[in-house]
């Protein structure tokens, strides 16, 4: 069984893909004079999963059920997969997003005993009553912890602000209600829905090789029965549920979040209209922007004012954040200023400038086997190849950015999401 070789002259580097007998798409990026090695395996299973069709029958499951079943994978009958872990000398670690699960380690020694450990992690699930029990404790508690995070808070609470139908409006971990209600067979049916093989995929990046990995591969991973899993998300209307929201929690400066909803097709974006999006918020709201001086020398914003680009299924947006004494001054400067970007375009001066620091951005994350897994698998799922970004920027024009920005940033569609102190 052979990989395909992926090359890119622009970056001058390679990797290697296979689909595995077993079901499960296989990615091996080697990096030379690197000692540590970086694995991940992901399913595209997230908080936002809640409902869907499994084998022709429609399913739906309680809120933070993706989150509570990335818990219980670690578990098995023959032990916890980080004491596993402790003796190959890995750390290891897992997450759940609102649309992926990852389990993820990594190694400078040890690399195939701790790659058999992940292997055999995502395809031995093992749920009782008393072990499903024992966790709605301890996720309790993560939750109540979660309920107190400002950062948290006025992320959820901005999107409950913007979105009133699409499951992205609920808690990753759900809440300690919902939590109740999972059951051992709730999480096996999740399980055999997303955990399908063929529904995942593997990346190890680092100091491995192919050979290596496949050898691996071949003596732990269990032939899978293909199937499609649909995801069910309802309609969601384009506008927001309100333009402000707000909570007092115990914080020295205020946080604010601004978030511009947009229309979301039932597709990802494209590798073309993502990166334009990067280059819009760098031109406008960069270090380097006018936008970013003129909040800066009002006091109004600080270092740590930032942007992202929320998106996924049924769902997409534009955020800014961070701390500040005035949150509706800095809401009504950038509103202002999005309402004058969308009359005078990006400019193609400010372009270039943009286009060169996302390019240098991209670059960069070649250097990190723990981006360059992430955005891998992530690019599986999405169907935005990690190589084509450096294609796409090189013949991406500023009339195609501005062609972009009609999309984005409707300054008559955001809400503004404010975590406020006792005292402000």
């Amino acid at each position: 069984m052979n990989f395909t070789k992926i090359e890119n002259s622009r970056v001058g580097e390679c990797y290697y893909r296979m689909k595995h007998k077993s079901g499960l798409t296989i990615i091996v990026y080697p990096k030379e004079n690197f000692r540590s090695v970086y694995a991940s395996v992901g399913t595209k299973f997230g908080s936002i999963n809640s409902k869907f069709k499994y084998k022709g029958r429609e399913i739906n499951v309680p809120d933070g059920t993706a989150h509570y079943l990335e818990h219980k994978l670690f578990e098995s009958e023959d032990g916890d997969a980080f004491s596993k872990y402790a003796k190959t000398g890995a750390s290891a670690n897992a997450y759940t997003s609102f649309d992926v699960t990852c389990y993820l380690f990594s190694c400078t020694e040890n690399f195939g005993e701790s790659l058999k450990i992940l292997l055999d992690l995502v395809q031995s699930p093992y749920f009782t009553e008393e072990t499903v029990a024992k966790e709605q404790g301890i996720i309790g508690q993560e939750i109540k912890m979660y309920e107190d995070s400002a950062d948290w808070k006025v992320m959820m609470n901005l999107l409950q602000g913007m979105y009133k139908n699409h499951p992205i409006n609920i808690d990753i971990a759900g809440s300690v209600e919902t939590i109740a209600d999972i059951t051992p067979e709730i999480l096996y049916n999740c399980y055999k829905s997303y955990y399908n093989l063929n529904n995942m995929v593997m990346c190890v990046a680092g100091n491995a090789s192919p050979d290596e990995v496949i050898e691996i591969a071949d003596s732990v991973l269990k032939e899978n029965e293909e199937f499609k899993t649909e995801s069910i998300f309802p309609n969601e209307p384009y506008e927001v549920v309100t333009h402000y929201t707000e909570q007092v929690l115990p914080v020295a400066v205020p946080m604010f979040e601004l978030g511009f909803k947009e229309k979301a097709p039932e597709h990802f974006a494209s590798n073309k209209e993502l990166i334009g999006t990067n280059i819009i918020l760098e031109a406008f709201a960069g270090e380097g922007s006018a936008l970013y001086r003129e909040l800066l020398d009002k006091g109004l914003i600080n270092s740590g004012f930032g942007t992202e680009y929320l998106e996924g299924m049924g769902y997409r947006g534009i955020i800014f954040s961070g701390e500040t004494r005035n949150p509706n001054a800095v809401a009504e400067i950038i509103r202002k200023r999005t309402k004058e970007l969308h009359e005078n375009g990006i400019s193609p001066k400010d372009f270039e400038i943009a286009k060169r620091c996302i390019y240098g951005k991209l670059i960069s994350g070649f250097d990190h086997p723990s981006s360059i897994a992430s955005e891998i698998i992530n690019g599986e799922f999405t169907g935005r190849k990690i190589f084509e970004s450096m294609e796409d920027i090189a013949v991406l024009t500023c009339d195609d950015v501005n062609e972009r920005l009609k999309e984005q940033l409707d300054p008559e569609n955001s809400c503004l999401s404010v975590v406020k102190g006792t005292d402000d």
